[in-house]
């Protein structure tokens, strides 16, 4: 998928998970214009607020702050052969897949027969306190994740041991 509608896409999240807030708030996001350009050039961040935490994956902060209360937009760029094991996060997200093929599913354990495979274009939601895991097969991933912060990520205690970057387990 281009930059330009990667960019694009980012745009929309934070427009459609501001309006669904449903609340009367002052603007929280100050205006704020990239160019694909500017974005490839931003500060490349790993473990961060609201992220798995594994080493390998990068964290490109698109909007707002995800330690802080208010709307986010992070990119994560996931290696290949990655998996993330279950875990839950206190706030609702939404995110678009940008590139490759990452495999997301619900739950309390990391189950590849209860994942689904989510090309570039596809949309998924991460809903508040609900478990859920991931993982990539021999492409990186790029995801667009859009939430309302403060957020965290809380590993299921039987399946913090499983997540690992960059080689796939059993």
């Amino acid at each position: 998928m281009s930059p330009l509608v990667k960019a694009c896409l980012a745009g929309q999240i934070v427009l459609l998970a501001h309006a669904a807030s449903g609340t009367d708030r002052q603007a929280t996001l100050p205006p704020e214009r990239m160019s694909a350009a500017e974005i490839a050039h931003r500060r490349t961040l790993g473990a961060i607020a609201g992220t798995s935490g594994l080493a390998g994956i990068r964290t490109i902060v698109l909007a707002g702050d995800p330690a802080r209360a208010g709307v986010y937009v992070i990119e994560l760029q996931v290696p290949a052969h990655t998996r993330i094991a279950a875990h839950e996060h206190r706030d609702d997200r939404t995110a678009v897949v940008t590139s490759g093929t990452w495999h997301f599913g619900y739950g309390r354990a990391a189950d590849d027969d209860g994942s689904k495979s989510l090309g570039p274009g596809s949309f998924y939601t991460e809903p508040a306190n609900m478990a859920h895991f991931a993982h990539t097969d021999g492409d990186p991933v790029t995801v667009i994740i859009t939430g309302d912060g403060p957020t965290d990520t809380r590993y299921e205690a039987s399946s913090a041991s499983h997540a690992t970057p960059g080689r796939n387990q059993p």
